[in-house]
C-alpha cells in the first residue's frame, strides 16, 4: 500500500548483546528450572527489605532525637549554662547578666543565685560571667558552657570611637575557644541607639565583622530592651544546642555548692560537691577527677530534691530530710568488690630481673655458643699449628696493645675452620699510608698552612676549632652539631649513642635499655580495642545499671581522701569559677606516655625548649608536664627529637601524664612571673604509646687537613686514636653530599684517614651522625590548684 514509502524500522543492535541473551528464546523455561517471575520477585523482595531497613533507621534516629530533646529541654533536664564573655574592655558583662536573670525570673528579689527557673518560658538557666583579662578562668568556664555568648558594645562601631570591637585579649580568647571546641555560640549587641534603622545597620555591621571569627550557625541578638530579651529566651528554649565531642563522652557535675567534711588527724577530708549531673549517668564505683586537684574515689552519692524546679510539686519519694532542710531522694554507696581502685603508678618489683638457677635449655644454649666461639677466626703468628693455637689465649681487654697489634698485622694470618690460610692485606695498607702522605705535597687541593698539631697546646687547639666553627656559623641547616670534648674520651662521652645505616629502615628495639620511669607506667596491648571496650561501658551505664545517678538529677558527691589544703582552696569565697567534678573512664587514672600533636601559638614569641615545665589543659584536666618535642614521620617508626618547638608547623609533644582517650583538645600555658599564664601552644591528643621511639641526633664534625681525590685526612672530629677505632664502623657523610668511611688512624691526636665515594674538596665538612633514644621527664608535681 505504501510502496516505496513504507516505514522501515531501525534494526536491533544485536551485535552488542551477549551470545547467551540471543539464544534465550530457544531454551525451555520448564527445563531450566527458573520461573518467569523469579527475578522479578527477588527484586521486589530486595526492595521491600531496603524500605524496611530505611524505616528502621529513621525510627531509631527519631527516637534518639526525641530522647535528646526531652533530656535537654524537659522538666527533668539540667539547667542550660550561658557563659557571657566580653570581647573588649568596654563590654559591660555584669549588667547583661543581671538583666537576663531578672527578666527570666520576673522578680528582682530572688537574684541571689546564678541559676533560675522561669515558669513563663518553661526553662531553667544558669548565667555565668567570664572575668575580663583572666584567660585561665575564661577557659574553665567555656568547658562547661552550653551557650557561649559574646557581648559586643555597639559604640565600638562608631567612627569616632578608638576602641576596637575585639581587642587583643578578645582575639586570644577566640583562638583558645576554637582550639578547645566551640559549643553553641551567640553574640549580644548592647548599647544600641533608639531608632530602628540604626539598630539594624549596627546588627548588620556586627554580623559582617564577626562572621569570619565564629561558626556559621552563630546567632546575633539585640539585647537592650525587654522585647529583645523576650525574643532571645523563646528562641533559646527551642534551640538545639551543640557541644564538643570530648565533653559528650564524660559525665560531669558543675558545682552549685561546695563544702568540706574534715577527717581527724589525717590531713585529709571529704569534699562535698552539689550540682546537676550532665551528659551521662554516673556510677558510685567510678573514679572522678576534680579539676585542678587530681583523681579521687567516691564515698557516696546522694540524689537530692531539686532546689530549683520548674513547678512546685510535693514529691512522695523523699527518703529523709536533713536538719538544714535538704531532702534526700536516694543514696548510692560503692560496692568494694566492683569499685575501681585508685591506681596512678605501677609499683615496680626490684627482684623482677633477678637471675635464677640456669635451666637445661640455658645450659644447651651455652654449649652451642662455646662451639661457635671455637669456630671463629683468630689472628695467630705465622707458622703456628692448630695444636699450638689451642694453648694461646688472646687478651682482648688490653687496650694498650691495640696499636701494637695493628702495627704487627703484616705478619699475621687467619685460620678458618677448614684450615685454609690467607695472607693479611694490612701490611700493604700501612705501606700505602706513608706513600699516601708523601703524595700530599704535590696533590693537595687547596691546602692551607697549618701548624703541626702534635706541637699545639690545648688552648691553641680550642682556639683553632673555634675559628673554624665561626667560619661555618651560618650553617642553620645542621642544628645538631656538637663539639667533641678534649678532656673526656668520645667513646665515654657518647657511650649511649649509636650509628644507624638508615634512619628509616634500620631496626631499633623499643624495649631496649628503658629508664626506671618506664617501670612506673602502664601500656596497652591494643589501645584501639581498649578504647572501644571503655566507651561500650559508658553506653551500659546509660542503659540503667545499679548504683548509678541519672543524668539531669541534682546530686551531692562525697569525694573522699582529698588533701585539706587543696579542698580549702577549692572552697575559698574568692574563687570565681565553679568546681567541676568529671567522671573518669576506665584506666584514665593510670600514668603512661601520651603523645600530642602540637603547634606553637602565633601570639607567643619566646622560645619553648624541650623538657621545660608547661601547663597542659586536656579536656577537664589541667596538669603540669615536661614535654619532649619530636617530628612526626609517617613512613617510619623512628622520630627525630626537636630541641625547640618551632613556629609554623606541627610537632609531637610526648609527656608522662594520666591516660586519656582521644579525641581531646590541648591548650598549653606557660607561667610568667607576676602575670597571668600566657597561651604557648594548641593541639590535640594523638595517641597513648610508650613504645614510640624518639631519637636524639648529634652530629660530630671534622675538617679535611689534606685531600687527594677520594681520600682525605680529617682532624678535630676526635682527639685520640682510641676514639677513632671505637667509631670506625659508623658511616661518614659530608655537607656536599659525599659518603665515606674511616679507614685508619693517623698520628696520636685523633686524625684519621677516610675514604669517600667521590672526590672531596678542601672546604667541605665531614660529619658523623649518632643517635640515642630520648624520653620525657617525669613531672615533679602533677597538679597545682
Amino acid at each position: 500500500m505504501g510502496g516505496g514509502r513504507a516505514q522501515v524500522n531501525k534494526a536491533h543492535k544485536s551485535r552488542f548483546a551477549s551470545k547467551a541473551s540471543r539464544h534465550t528464546h530457544k531454551i525451555d523455561k520448564v527445563r531450566s528450572g527458573k520461573s518467569e517471575t523469579s527475578h522479578r520477585a527477588a527484586v521486589k523482595g530486595a526492595r521491600a527489605a531496603r524500605i524496611q531497613q530505611s524505616k528502621a533507621i529513621r525510627d531509631k534516629k527519631r527516637a534518639a532525637l526525641l530522647k535528646e530533646k526531652r533530656s535537654s529541654t524537659g522538666p527533668s533536664s539540667a539547667p542550660r549554662v550561658i557563659v557571657l564573655v566580653g570581647l573588649s574592655s568596654s563590654a559591660n558583662v555584669g549588667s547583661l547578666a543581671k538583666d537576663l536573670l531578672a527578666f527570666a525570673e520576673g522578680d528582682d528579689r530572688k537574684l541571689k543565685l546564678s541559676t533560675i527557673a522561669s515558669p513563663t518560658y518553661k526553662l531553667r538557666t544558669t548565667v555565668l560571667q567570664a572575668p575580663y583579662g583572666d584567660l585561665t578562668t575564661c577557659m574553665e568556664l567555656a568547658k562547661v558552657a552550653d551557650l557561649l555568648a559574646f557581648v559586643l558594645p555597639a559604640n565600638s562601631f562608631y567612627s569616632g570611637d578608638l576602641n576596637s570591637p575585639i581587642d587583643e585579649f578578645g582575639s586570644q580568647c577566640l583562638s583558645v575557644f576554637r582550639a578547645m571546641g566551640l559549643p553553641s555560640t551567640a553574640v549580644f549587641i548592647r548599647d544600641l541607639p533608639a531608632d530602628n534603622k540604626s539598630r539594624q545597620e549596627l546588627k548588620k555591621a556586627a554580623t559582617s565583622f564577626l562572621s569570619a571569627e565564629l561558626p556559621e550557625d552563630c546567632k546575633f541578638y539585640l539585647a537592650d530592651t525587654k522585647d529583645d530579651l523576650h525574643k532571645f529566651m523563646w528562641l533559646f528554649k527551642e534551640q538545639h544546642l551543640s557541644s564538643p565531642h570530648w565533653r559528650n563522652q564524660r559525665s560531669y557535675v558543675m558545682s552549685e555548692q561546695v563544702c568540706i567534711n574534715p577527717d581527724e588527724n589525717t590531713g585529709l577530708c571529704t569534699l562535698l560537691v552539689s550540682g546537676y549531673l550532665r551528659a551521662h549517668n554516673l556510677s558510685v564505683n567510678q573514679l572522678v577527677h576534680v579539676s585542678g586537684a587530681g583523681d579521687f574515689q567516691l564515698g557516696q552519692i546522694d540524689v537530692l530534691k531539686d532546689p530549683c524546679p520548674l513547678s512546685e510539686r510535693k514529691s512522695s519519694d523523699v527518703m529523709e530530710t536533713e536538719d538544714n532542710g535538704i531532702q534526700i531522694v536516694n543514696t548510692f554507696v560503692p560496692d568494694p568488690s566492683s569499685q575501681e581502685p585508685l591506681l596512678v603508678e605501677n609499683v615496680p618489683d626490684p627482684l623482677a630481673g633477678e637471675q635464677t638457677w640456669p635451666t637445661e635449655e640455658d645450659m644447651e644454649e651455652v654449649d652451642i655458643n662455646n662451639k661457635q666461639r671455637k669456630l671463629e677466626k683468630r689472628k695467630l703468628p705465622q707458622g703456628t699449628s692448630e695444636y699450638q693455637a689451642a694453648w694461646i689465649v688472646e687478651d682482648t681487654d688490653d687496650e694498650d696493645n691495640d696499636s701494637d697489634d695493628d702495627n704487627q698485622t703484616e705478619s699475621g694470618m687467619v685460620i678458618d675452620e677448614q684450615g685454609h690460610s690467607d695472607q693479611g692485606s694490612d701490611g700493604s695498607d700501612i705501606d700505602a699510608v706513608s706513600h699516601f702522605t708523601e703524595k700530599f705535597d704535590g696533590e693537595t687541593i687547596g691546602d692551607t698552612e697549618m701548624a703541626d698539631e702534635e706541637n699545639l697546646t690545648k688552648d691553641q687547639i680550642e682556639a683553632e676549632i673555634k675559628k673554624i666553627k665561626e667560619a661555618n656559623a651560618d650553617d642553620e641547616e645542621f642544628p645538631d652539631e656538637v663539639e667533641t670534648p678534649l678532656d673526656v674520651p668520645a667513646k665515654k662521652r657518647f657511650a649511649k649513642y649509636r650509628g644507624l645505616k638508615s634512619f628509616r629502615t634500620s631496626s631499633w628495639d623499643p624495649k631496649e635499655s628503658l629508664p626506671l620511669d618506664y617501670a612506673r607506667i602502664f601500656a596497652f596491648d591494643n589501645f584501639t580495642r581498649t578504647q572501644k571496650h571503655v566507651f561500650a561501658k559508658i553506653a551500659e551505664l546509660d542503659g540503667g545499671m545499679k548504683n548509678c545517678a541519672q543524668v539531669g538529677s541534682y546530686v551531692r558527691l562525697y569525694v573522699k581522701n582529698v588533701p585539706t589544703d587543696i579542698a580549702s582552696k577549692l572552697c575559698h569565697p574568692s574563687r570565681r569559677i565553679p568546681v567541676v567534678v568529671s567522671g573518669l573512664l576506665q584506666h584514665e587514672s593510670k600514668m603512661s606516655v601520651l603523645h600530642f600533636s602540637i603547634k606553637k601559638h602565633d601570639s607567643y614569641e619566646a622560645p619553648i625548649k624541650s623538657k621545660e615545665p608547661l601547663i597542659f589543659n586536656v579536656g577537664f584536666r589541667q596538669f603540669t608536664a615536661r614535654p619532649l618535642f619530636s617530628s612526626d614521620n609517617i613512613n617510619c617508626n623512628k622520630h627525630k627529637m626537636e630541641r625547640f618547638l618551632h613556629h609554623g608547623r606541627f610537632s609531637v609533644a610526648s609527656v608522662y601524664a594520666p591516660i586519656s582517650f582521644p579525641p581531646l583538645p590541648l591548650i598549653v600555658l606557660k607561667n610568667r612571673d607576676g602575670e597571668q599564664p600566657a597561651i604557648a601552644a594548641v593541639g590535640s591528643l594523638k595517641s597513648v604509646d610508650p613504645d614510640r621511639i624518639i631519637l636524639k641526633k648529634i652530629v660530630l664534625t671534622g675538617y679535611p687537613q689534606r685531600v687527594s681525590k677520594l681520600k682525605s685526612i680529617v682532624r678535630y672530629m676526635f682527639h685520640n686514636p682510641d676514639d677513632v677505632k671505637w667509631f670506625k664502623p659508623v658511616e661518614l657523610w659530608t655537607k656536599h653530599g659525599r659518603r665515606g668511611r674511616i679507614k685508619e688512624t693517623v698520628g696520636t691526636h685523633g686524625a684519621m684517614k677516610c675514604l669517600f665515594n667521590s672526590s672531596i674538596q678542601q672546604h667541605d665538612t665531614v660529619c658523623m651522625s649518632l643517635y640515642k633514644r630520648a624520653y620525657p621527664k617525669w613531672p615533679e608535681q602533677l597538679y597545682h590548684v
